[in-house]
């Protein structure tokens, strides 16, 4: 597929073959859920988990039902998991793309079992352990929960689960306590061949708790670690890189200002500025402060304010239009960029938009190349 603007997101799938390998010779006691939400973090979303299906991967977590439909579209045919609420009118489109859903109230299953008389769906079932978001919350109503499932023969009880919220902190205080909750909450239920999980990506890196069985990863797939502060006792591998060029290349006298709002002046006599074609509406984000992208070997300054298609480089020389950016990649980490940006590295990717093509490699060859923008079509998507 062609793309018409040098800017682009590089996805290196060898890198994600190493990452899932390692993670799953660390886990190979748990069932893997690779958690390919969000577009994969940004990295694509089909493309990544064709990889892992490679590598050995049996099962994946989406966050809402549009992505689980995309992966099955995509004949995407193993167990996907939808983490997040689903709306009881669209139980009937759950079952025609096989999906298995997760319940969060007890107030939602009964109004579910009420109008849904279709094909067998299977269920996790959500507590909450203290994110605060969705799930349920007494032991009495998670007995009641799993007591409805058995009675009616529309839903399948697969599974139970919860969510950490502080499994990257080294303070373990609110960890243990969420892990505490969740045992105390699973005492006495017959868990015999069901899914139980609650780990994320930091927290698969722990010892499991009692009764669990699974693990859910998503971050780590794509080679980022959920803090720089977690020891591993293995190297991931980044698998995303951000690449343009320059557009224009002109020498700029002292004293002038550059971007909007003026922010940057030139200070010396004579300066030579680069133009590079990507901006917020790409997701290259208008917060960064003290940027920098490596140029023909060398560290460059970003000035001025990011532009929404274009950004600006202060460059040691002059170079000719069509010199190579790398705006992340082996010099310039997602991490640096996340804290330039004051995010983390889980929002940093997310926010990439589909106006970048996303171009995958594989053994140093380009294997695929998928730009959303021209898949576009009147009355619908290709």
């Amino acid at each position: 597929m062609r793309y018409y603007r040098d800017t682009y997101l590089e996805i290196n799938l060898d890198n994600v073959i190493h990452n899932i390998t390692h993670i799953m010779a660390k886990t190979k006691d748990m069932t893997l859920m690779a958690v390919i939400k969000a577009d994969s973090y940004g990295h694509g979303a089909f493309m990544i988990a064709k990889t892992l299906l490679e590598a050995g991967v049996s099962h994946f977590a989406v966050a809402t039902v549009d992505e689980g439909i995309e992966l099955r579209r995509a004949r995407i045919k193993c167990p996907i998991l939808v983490l997040g609420g689903v709306r009881v009118e669209d139980l009937r489109i759950v079952s025609k793309y096989n999906l298995t859903i997760s319940v969060h109230s007890l107030d939602w299953l009964k109004k579910a079992m009420v109008a849904y008389q279709g094909k067998i769906i299977s269920i996790h079932l959500k507590i909450d352990t203290g994110m605060g978001r969705l799930g349920l919350t007494t032991k009495e109503e998670l007995d009641e929960a799993i007591q409805l499932l058995h009675s009616h023969k529309h839903f399948y009880f697969e599974g139970i689960f919860s969510h950490l919220a502080t499994s990257e902190e080294s303070d373990e205080t609110y960890y243990q306590m969420q892990l505490h909750r969740f045992e105390s909450m699973l005492n006495g239920l017959d868990l015999i061949n069901k899914y139980v999980h609650i780990a994320n990506s930091a927290g698969s890196l722990k010892t499991p708790p009692k009764y669990v069985n699974a693990i859910r990863v998503g971050l780590m797939i794509n080679g980022q670690k959920p803090s720089k502060d977690i020891p591993f006792d293995f190297e991931l591998k980044q698998s995303m890189s951000l690449y343009s060029k320059l557009v224009q290349v002109k020498v700029v006298p002292k004293g002038e200002k550059l971007s909007y709002n003026g922010i940057y002046e030139t200070q010396d006599i004579e300066e030579y500025i680069g133009t590079i074609p990507i901006g917020y509406a790409d997701g290259y984000d208008r917060r960064l402060e003290n940027g920098r992208v490596y140029i023909d070997g060398e560290y460059c300054k970003i000035v001025g304010r990011i532009c929404m298609d274009y950004c600006l480089v202060k460059l040691p020389r002059l170079l000719p239009e069509g010199t190579m950016v790398e705006l992340i990649g082996e010099h310039i980490s997602i991490d640096e960029y996340a804290e330039k940006i004051k995010t983390n590295n889980y929002q940093a990717t997310c926010i990439f938009s589909d106006r970048l093509p996303r171009v995958y490699k594989r053994n140093g060859q380009i294997i695929k190349t998928i730009n959303r923008r021209l898949l576009a079509r009147i009355g619908g998507v290709k």
